[in-house]
């Protein structure tokens, strides 16, 4: 379940695989899928789309695959490249401005894994959304009609 305090552990392991791996493979991606997604064993066919492009080796697609099907509040926001690493940047508001929005950040020296660090964050901040929230109190409303009884004399 995706308020599971294993589950965090698990996104936090597969994080830690993504950061230190020199680069995109099957069976990282594969780690991913089986861990951090929930929608994608019910889809079947979307699913077959990903193992092809895991299969063809296109990284980048499979990634973005991935958001589309696991992740469809989010967008890819920006991908750039700076001092040598990938930027990858998901938000679930892309028309606010940059400085306003919250967003899901990953960077990585390879692309593809800059991106899968996106998706595990915005999976890891999904999953602590999910948690149950304290209830407010229910206040009663005010009179329809109050008085002010102040004496002025």
């Amino acid at each position: 379940m995706a308020c599971d305090p294993n589950y965090a552990v698990l996104l936090d392991r597969l994080d830690e695989k993504v950061r230190v791996a020199p680069k995109a493979t099957a069976e990282l991606v594969s780690q991913i899928i089986v861990g951090a997604c929930r929608r994608i064993p019910h889809l079947r066919g979307k699913a077959t789309e990903i193992d092809q492009l895991i299969k063809l080796g296109a990284w980048c697609d499979a990634a973005s695959a991935l958001i589309e099907l696991e992740l469809p509040g989010w967008k890819l926001r920006r991908l750039i490249r700076e001092d040598g690493k990938w930027f990858c940047s998901l938000s679930q508001r892309p028309e606010l401005p940059v400085t306003l929005d919250d967003t899901a950040d990953g960077t990585h020296e390879v692309m593809p894994l800059a991106i899968l660090l996106a998706f595990l964050e915005a999976r890891r901040r999904m999953s602590l959304a999910a948690q149950p929230v304290a209830a407010v109190p229910i206040v009663d409303p005010a009179p329809a009609a109050l008085i002010y009884c102040d004496n002025f004399a």
